[in-house]
């Protein structure tokens, strides 16, 4: 096999390598996007359920009162936490994002790479060989 050919096959190697690595990175993203969003409905919930606690009236006594209240500040702490937990996530899915742009970057640069030779190949195999003998056109 020639260089160039065997050039061409590592091409279109990596261009597969690369492409495997897209798609597993694009699970990943997607996995990223999905516990963000879960983790985003889950800090809602919880801040709005604590919003309802902290808004009850119906305490029929000072001690009912501190325990409605004790339990709303609980439930505040843990969406706090939770919203801390949601910017690591959306961090996190970011990353993810910028690390498939970047792995479909190199995959398309492959790719395009792998095309030119290609093209230069089944140039160099059209083209005639240059230096070639002369005809002799007459008998000696």
């Amino acid at each position: 096999m020639k260089p160039e050919e065997q050039r061409l096959k590592r091409l279109q190697r990596l261009e597969r390598v690369r492409a495997i690595a897209k798609r597993t990175l694009a699970a990943e993203t997607a996995q990223a996007e999905g516990t963000l969003a879960q983790l985003q409905i889950l800090s809602d919930q919880t801040r709005q359920l604590a919003d309802d606690y902290a808004a009850r009236d119906d305490a029929s006594d000072g001690h009912s009162l501190r325990q409605g209240s004790h339990f709303a500040s609980g439930l505040y702490r843990i969406a706090a936490s939770t919203g801390a937990d949601v910017s690591t996530a959306r961090e996190h899915a970011n990353r993810k994002l910028a690390e498939l742009a970047i792995a479909e970057r190199k995959r398309a640069a492959v790719e395009e790479r792998a095309k030119n030779e290609e093209q230069a190949l089944q140039k160099k195999a059209q083209q005639p060989a240059i230096g070639s003998r002369k005809r002799v056109w007459h008998d000696t």
